[in-house]
């Protein structure tokens, strides 16, 4: 069975200053997303799921999705702050979405198979998915519990603009994931990567360190687990505001409780993206690289 692309799009950029996911980057146009879309489709995807808000849903099928219809099938699914499990209401106050893995859940009634979950703003390089699509193409029918990340270098995942968020990982010898960090503050101080503890010491850290970009892949199991999780999770949260249920929450408490294995899929594509405003001329830039280089060709769609 091939592997379903699962795409999170629901989030405005607020530090880059508008809808990010319907620039386009590329020669003609092109969004971040469709060469995303681009290098799924060649390693080996078989549908994609994207999770958006159900705004901008006109807007989205008429940019986006129109491209992609005759090409691979295609679904949308609508991530909603008051989409919460019985017995609970978002408080009146709430107005910050509920996180990553409040999103993947809004996927369980479309996605019955293995699936990859990416970010739509994220360059993830076209290694990355032929890596991803293979791993979980290749597992046993009915398998669960036997997920996986691309596990980037964090020094190949760096803004030039500021410093950014990323997800650092411990593994094992077997290269299974034993944890994952969220560092909110990640940049090179005067040299070295480092990142700002939480005493807002900067902290030095290989370049090879493995980081999570959000590219994770699981089976369909992964979705019963995770409701079972945000009930705990809002039972403790509901009324902070700032609260967030995210994916490496999921995971480590998985791997922790060693319910389920994450394999740590090793890549050396260099990840980029458009985190700040001040970003843009220069992925435009490596995407034109890409390009001249034979990575993609000048009309992708």
């Amino acid at each position: 069975m091939k592997p379903t692309l699962f795409v999170l799009a629901a989030g405005m950029g607020s530090r880059y200053g508008g809808l990010k996911q319907l620039d386009g980057l590329g020669p003609n146009g092109e969004t971040i997303m469709d060469y995303s879309i681009f290098d799924a489709i060649r390693g080996g995807f078989g549908k994609v799921v994207f999770v958006i808000r159900k705004d901008f849903e006109q807007d989205f099928r008429e940019k986006i999705l129109s491209k992609y219809e005759k090409r691979i099938p295609v679904e949308l699914v609508f991530q909603d702050i008051h989409d919460l499990p019985a017995g609970f209401e978002c408080p009146a106050e709430r107005t910050k979405p509920w996180g990553t893995n409040h999103a993947v859940l809004m996927g369980k009634d479309v996605i019955k198979e293995p699936f990859a979950v990416i970010n739509a703003d994220d360059f993830y390089g076209r290694d990355s998915f032929a890596v991803i699509g293979r791993y979980l193409s290749e597992l046993p029918e009915n398998a669960t519990n036997k997920y996986c990340m691309v596990g980037y270098r964090v020094g190949n995942t760096l803004s030039e603009s500021g410093a950014v968020a990323r997800g650092i990982c411990g593994t094992d010898e077997e290269g299974n994931l034993t944890s994952v960090v969220e560092r909110t503050e990640i940049m090179r101080v005067d040299g070295p990567v480092c990142y700002k503890d939480e005493e807002g010491k900067w902290q030095p850290i290989a370049d090879n360190t493995p980081v999570s970009m959000n590219m994770w892949g699981f089976t369909p199991d992964y979705f019963q687990h995770s409701e079972a999780y945000f009930v705990d999770f809002l039972k403790e949260n509901l009324n902070t505001p700032k609260a967030e249920f995210f994916i490496p929450l999921m995971v480590n408490k998985l791997i922790n409780e060693k319910t389920a294995t994450v394999k740590v899929l090793d890549t050396t594509a260099k990840w980029f993206g458009v985190t700040y405003a001040a970003d843009r001329p220069a992925v435009v830039a490596k995407i034109q690289s890409l390009i001249d280089a034979g990575e993609y060709p000048l009309h992708l769609f």
